[in-house]
């Protein structure tokens, strides 16, 4: 039976993968962050830090509970079909995932820039 290692190496991929896109998302998601935060750093990165957080908790939680206990595996050919069907599934929610992060970033920084831009205008009239 190669149930206990197709757990294993299901575990293992998923947690790698999960931490190589959010150690991806949040450095290069950090800019964006700062530019929303108009140049607030600190902010930013606390932001950031959360977001991860949040993505780890969500990933690794989704994972677990992906893996079916009731299931055995006996040959290769089963543990190939399992292992494709639970890495294909965990991308998917990554990607989703990711989309949905970026839609809300988008959506913070152009509402950040619009406010700025009214600040500025009204600040710019002033006598």
């Amino acid at each position: 039976m190669l149930t206990t290692l197709t757990y294993i190496i299901y575990i293992s991929l998923s947690i790698g993968i999960t931490v190589y896109v959010s150690r991806t998302l949040s450095k290069n998601g950090l800019p964006f962050l700062v530019d929303g935060f108009g140049g607030n750093t600190v902010l930013a990165e606390s932001t950031n830090h959360l977001l991860v957080v949040g993505f780890y908790l969500i990933n690794l939680g989704f994972v677990l509970l992906r893996m079916r206990t009731g299931m055995t595996i006996y040959d290769v050919n089963e543990l190939i079909v399992y292992q494709a069907s639970g890495l294909g599934l965990v991308l998917l929610v990554l990607g989703f995932m990711h989309f949905f992060n970026m839609f809300v970033i988008h959506r913070f920084v152009r509402s950040a820039r619009t406010r700025r831009e009214h600040i500025d205008d009204y600040l710019g009239s002033a006598p």
